[in-house]
């Protein structure tokens, strides 16, 4: 859904509030829903010319971008809100715990694994993949199924934030169901922080680009105690379980659908739509690409 939207005069959700440390957050009722709506955070004290940066352009495009991948995502609106007097660009996303539904994220069900040695937070890649096998909340080979298409979506998005805190389950104690949550807070791909210098340097300068595909941004997730290069590590090919991935992630991508979406998403610039493509379509060509023929 693409259309102009102002949320300014929507009913608040006051029994709702959502922690973490990117943006402010409220909830809000529109058509009858329940949404989070995620404000940009200030660019101050960033490496950035931005006053806030685009993070939630981020949320939303690339929460759509795994949507069309295939992989279940929050559903995502971009909107306007008027805060003292200033309009703001903020990302609506629906809440996916209404009707009483329970959140638990990653960090939380890795606490539960009694005989391991990490903690909840830690984001060493064997303990990640310890507790997905270990842990009762779901089936482990959908788990780990899961787990590796998000980290090959997030590879082609440039993420990178994806702790354990950010990603998790749902639990229904209506029905006692319990299923892998959509994947949500997608605000730290796609360069947030990047300023009409930078999306200019990254379109026109080779070395620009090369530099944001093969050097960072780098994954949260640790392999050694060393945060996990994307290209270095899919071209690697070391693990059988991430190659499935990137075979399956490579079959859905369809670039042109991923194209004109861009072109479609209101309130960002011609510039912006021009640097998201060409930096999607370099992280295809340069990082997906050769690992989907490595293996």
């Amino acid at each position: 859904m693409n259309k102009k939207i102002d949320f300014t005069n929507c009913p608040r959700v006051l029994d709702r509030a959502f922690n973490g440390a990117n943006g402010k957050k409220i909830a809000v009722e529109y058509d009858g829903r329940t949404y989070m709506l995620k404000f940009p955070p200030s660019g101050n004290g960033k490496p950035t010319e931005l006053s806030n940066t685009n993070s939630c352009i981020s949320e939303h495009i690339a929460s759509s971008i795994f949507n069309m991948l295939g992989i279940k995502a929050q559903e995502t609106m971009l909107g306007t809100f008027i805060v003292n007097g200033k309009e703001k660009v903020v990302c609506a996303c629906l809440d996916f715990t209404e009707d009483g539904k329970q959140f638990y994220d990653f960090c939380s069900i890795k606490n539960t694994v009694l005989d391991s040695d990490s903690n909840g937070s830690g984001t060493e890649l064997e303990d990640i993949l310890e507790t997905i096998e270990k842990q009762q909340y779901v089936d482990p080979i959908v788990l780990k199924e899961h787990f590796w298409n998000m980290f090959v979506a997030d590879a082609l998005l440039g993420n990178f934030d994806r702790h354990n805190g950010n990603w998790g389950f749902i639990y229904d104690p209506k029905t006692k169901k319990r299923e892998i949550a959509p994947v949500y807070d997608c605000g730290s791909c796609l360069l947030p922080q990047a300023d009409d210098s930078v999306m200019q340097a990254v379109l026109n300068d080779k070395e620009t680009l090369n530099l944001r595909i093969y050097r960072f941004p780098t994954s949260a997730i640790k392999l050694h105690g060393n945060k996990i290069n994307y290209y270095d590590f899919l071209l690697n090919a070391e693990y059988e379980d991430c190659n499935k991935a990137v075979k399956h992630i490579y079959e859905q991508i369809n670039i042109n659908e991923i194209k004109a979406f861009i072109d479609s998403v209101p309130y960002i610039s011609d510039l912006q739509k021009e640097f998201y493509k060409k930096y999607i379509s370099a992280r295809l060509s340069l990082i997906i690409c050769p690992a989907y023929e490595m293996i």
